[in-house]
C-alpha cells in the first residue's frame, strides 16, 4: 500500500525554502573604546562601546553626545551607525558628535514598557524592563558620560525596532532627557498601540520645547500602520517649539530601512 505525502509537511518545507534569508552584513569596526558600569538601578554591569569623532584628538573642544540602544559590536548597530557618522563627520554635513553604544544584554525586556496583550507577553515573558533601562541611562549613563568625556548637553537618542519604540516611548514620557530623538521602524504595535492612543494626552503635557523627534515607517503593515496613526496626531496637536518629521518608506523592509535612511535622519536632525 502507497503511503500518501503529508501535504502541509510538504508546503511547509517549500515556504521556509522560498523565505528570504537574513541580510548579512560585515561592517568594518571603526576604532572606539569600551568600558563597564556596574549599574545599581539594572543590577547588573552594562558594557559601552564609545566612537569619538576625529576632532576630539586635538583641542579642548567639547561635543554633543548621540545615545543607541543596539550599541554592541557583535550582531548590532554600533559599527554601522559609527561609520555613517564619519562619513558624514569628514563630509562636513553634520556637526561632529560622540558616539555611546548601549550593548545589551536583554534587549526585549529593557526596550518594552509593561503590556496587557496576551501575544506580546507569550512573545517577550521578561517585558516591562524599560522605566528602569530609561533611569539607569539617565541618573547612571549620563554622569559617567560626562565624567570621562567632554561632553555638551545636547543629547541624541537613535533607535530602530523595538528600540525604536522605547525612543518613541523616551519622547512621550521623558521628553527632557533628549533634545533629538530618531526612531527608525519604531514597534507601535507593541501593547495595543498605547503609545500611539495616548500620545495626543502625552504631548499637551509634556515639556516639548526645543525637542526635535524624527521617525520613519517600512513597508511592513503593523508598524506602517502604526507610525502613520502617530503622524496624524502629532499633526493635530500642535506643540510650540517641537520640530517633527515622519518619513514613510512604503520601498523597506523592516530589515532593510535603518540603512535606507539612517543619513537622511542624521542630516535633518544634525546637519549643519
Amino acid at each position: 500500500m502507497k503511503s500518501t505525502p503529508n501535504v502541509w509537511l510538504v508546503l511547509t518545507l517549500l515556504l521556509i525554502a522560498c523565505q528570504p534569508k537574513p541580510i548579512q552584513y560585515n561592517d568594518p569596526v571603526p576604532d572606539h573604546e569600551s568600558f563597564t558600569l556596574a549599574s545599581k538601578i539594572l543590577n547588573e554591569t552594562r558594557t559601552l562601546n564609545v566612537w569619538l569623532p576625529p576632532q576630539y584628538k586635538s583641542g579642548d573642544a567639547k561635543y554633543p553626545v548621540v545615545y543607541m540602544p543596539d550599541g554592541g559590536i557583535v550582531g548590532e548597530d554600533f559599527p554601522h551607525i559609527a561609520n555613517t557618522l564619519a562619513e558624514l563627520i569628514s563630509a562636513g554635513t553634520i556637526q561632529p558628535v560622540i558616539l555611546v553604544g548601549i550593548q545589551n544584554t536583554n534587549r526585549k525586556r529593557d526596550l518594552t514598557g509593561p503590556t496587557v496583550v496576551a501575544k506580546d507577553k507569550e512573545w517577550i515573558p521578561e517585558n516591562g524592563g524599560s522605566d528602569a533601562f530609561r533611569r539607569f541611562i539617565r541618573d547612571e549613563l549620563f554622569m559617567e558620560v560626562n565624567k570621562r568625556y567632554r561632553t555638551t548637553d545636547t543629547r541624541t537618542i537613535v533607535g530602530e525596532s523595538l528600540a525604536g519604540l522605547f525612543v518613541t516611548e523616551t519622547f512621550l514620557l521623558a521628553p527632557d532627557m533628549f533634545n533629538n530623538y530618531i526612531a527608525v521602524d519604531p514597534s507601535l504595535w507593541w501593547n495595543d498601540q498605547y503609545l500611539v492612543k495616548n500620545a495626543g494626552r502625552l504631548l499637551a503635557t509634556g515639556e516639548m520645547n526645543g525637542r526635535k523627534f524624527w521617525f520613519a515607517g517600512s513597508s511592513a503593515k503593523d508598524i506602517q500602520e502604526a507610525t502613520s496613526k502617530l503622524a496624524d496626531v502629532l499633526t493635530k496637536v500642535v506643540r510650540p517649539g517641537l520640530h517633527w518629521k515622519y518619513s514613510p518608506e512604503p520601498n523597506e523592509k523592516h530589515n532593510t530601512i535603518f540603512r535606507a535612511v539612517k543619513q537622511n535622519a542624521f542630516l535633518w536632525m544634525l546637519g549643519k
